[in-house]
């Protein structure tokens, strides 16, 4: 590798931020290749994140700057992600092949978590990034509705293990796979942790970069065997604007504080509603609430979601609004919310494994 030409790049990369990250792309340490081959630059950029919604407009900002180093000729950039591996902490056992484990939480029902979950899992996929989705929702399982595979059952192979139902490309798992629509789950406490346990354990996930796992409503029984049993990586905390959800999500913070899993950040769903007939806007549950509430935490807002009927329809046909319509707005704020996420993991990921981040995890994803 030319010292000088690395040099060179490195100062272009230094004009440009990453605004999930935070800082420049020369000071994230991203540069993982950098080679100029008689006159034919060739540029590795590995982001720790599933990123795929920014590399076109990356590269069409970076591309005439690389253009004109001279000496240049020809250039090729690659950008990929490779998502790191945190160990597990003590006293929980990792997933295999599973890079982080990310959990979807509210402190009440009815306040969106479902669908922010599914569609959160289907963003990171939209991403780049090779996505699993685990309903731990054991009484009242919704993602197979949601993913319109109701009625599928997954393969059993050796007696003991599950292939995991394929839904819009995603990895998934639920009770409802094992159950007919309308059999009740009625089970004690032991049973539901242990069903969530064998759900987890016992699937086959194969290579993952995110397990994402949709928690019922509430702190019970299942969120106390995912703190004690499971190497979460981060939480997503769900909530609506009004000082009810927004109470609820409180507990909900402080129950990851206590079993110190890390609040990536808040997001705050039927935030705003525009009227279909006259195009007003108006804040029907209150106003800033999730804000608040990531303030009050020292976290952030990931995003607000409008109260939007499409995004309720979607979900019911089997076709949430990530895959319904990815080019629309609800589709690339989910996007968005998904590149926070990731980034946030990262971030957290860097403070437990310290500098080099990068070449600290193994395989890549592109």
């Amino acid at each position: 590798m030319s010292t000088s030409i690395q040099d060179r790049v490195k100062s272009i990369l230094a004009e440009h931020d990453d605004p999930y990250l935070g800082g420049n792309l020369a000071q994230s340490g991203l540069l993982s290749r950098c080679e100029l081959h008689e006159s034919n630059l060739e540029i590795d950029l590995t982001f720790p994140y599933a990123m795929a919604g920014m590399t076109r407009a990356l590269i069409s900002q970076l591309s005439p700057r690389f253009e004109a180093l001279k000496g240049v000729e020809d250039h090729f950039i690659r950008i990929k992600h490779l998502v790191p591996v945190i160990p597990a902490r003590e006293g929980t056992e990792a997933i295999p092949q599973v890079r982080q484990i990310i959990c979807v939480a509210s402190g009440k029902g009815g306040v969106g978590k479902s669908t922010t979950a599914v569609n959160l899992a289907l963003a990171l996929q939209a991403e780049g990034a090779r996505v699993g989705l685990l309903d731990a929702d054991i009484y009242g399982p919704s993602q197979a509705l949601m993913l319109g595979v109701q009625g599928q059952r997954p393969k059993v192979l050796d007696g003991k293990t599950f292939d995991p139902v394929i839904a819009h490309g995603i990895r998934v798992m639920s009770m409802a796979f094992l159950l007919t629509e309308r059999t009740p789950t009625i089970w004690r406490g032991p049973m539901v942790s242990g069903a969530f346990t064998q759900m987890l354990r016992q699937t086959n996930w194969g290579e993952l970069d995110y397990l994402v796992i949709d928690l019922p409503p509430g702190t019970g029984d299942i969120h106390l065997t995912l703190s004690q049993q499971v190497p979460v990586n981060g939480a997503v905390i769900v909530t609506t604007p009004q000082d009810i959800a927004l109470m609820d999500a409180r507990r909900g913070i402080e129950m990851f504080r206590r079993v110190e899993v890390p609040v990536l950040g808040v997001v705050e769903n039927m935030s705003l509603h525009h009227c279909l007939n006259c195009g007003h806007a108006e804040h029907l549950f209150g106003e800033g609430g999730g804000e608040r509430i990531a303030s009050e935490y020292n976290t952030e807002l990931l995003g607000a979601l409008p109260l939007d009927r499409g995004i309720r329809e979607q979900t019911d046909l089997g076709k949430p609004s990530v895959v319904h319509d990815p080019d629309g707005a609800v589709a690339q704020a989910y996007r968005d919310i998904a590149r926070r996420t990731g980034a946030k993991l990262a971030l957290f990921a860097e403070q437990q494994l310290g500098s080099g981040l990068i070449t600290k995890t193994q395989g890549t994803s592109e």
